[in-house]
């Protein structure tokens, strides 16, 4: 499996893992120019920005720890885009789905409500 390939599958986990929990799935890659949002969602009348990361090993860290900083600020300004062309008046919460996959084993985790703004 590529990387593309494995990002692809990890999304799709996640986003049938969510729907599971009673997430509704709002808009799956939504693009802001250059940035993108994995996963936007309502649960619990709050809207969740949740980023996916998703790798074969966790060798050199979890997936979750790809979440910089300035990442979250990308995310971020994605997000109050999403909320200013949706008029969205809703709480935020960002989550981070972190995600090990290989032929051995799949471990998901799922941090809410992992940084703020």
């Amino acid at each position: 499996m590529t990387q593309q390939e494995l990002g692809i599958w990890g999304e799709s986990h996640a986003r049938d893992f969510l729907a599971a929990k009673g997430y509704k799935i709002l808009a799956s890659n939504f693009r802001f120019g250059k940035l993108e949002l994995d996963l936007v969602c309502e649960f619990n009348n709050k809207l969740v920005v949740v980023e996916v990361k998703t790798r074969q090993t966790a060798e050199i860290g979890e997936p979750w720890r790809a979440v910089t900083r300035g990442k979250q600020r990308q995310i971020i300004k994605a997000s109050n885009f999403y909320i200013e062309q949706h008029d969205v008046h809703l709480e935020t919460q960002f989550d981070v789905v972190s995600i090990v996959h290989n032929s051995f084993r799949t471990e998901l985790e799922h941090i809410e409500d992992a940084f703020g703004p």
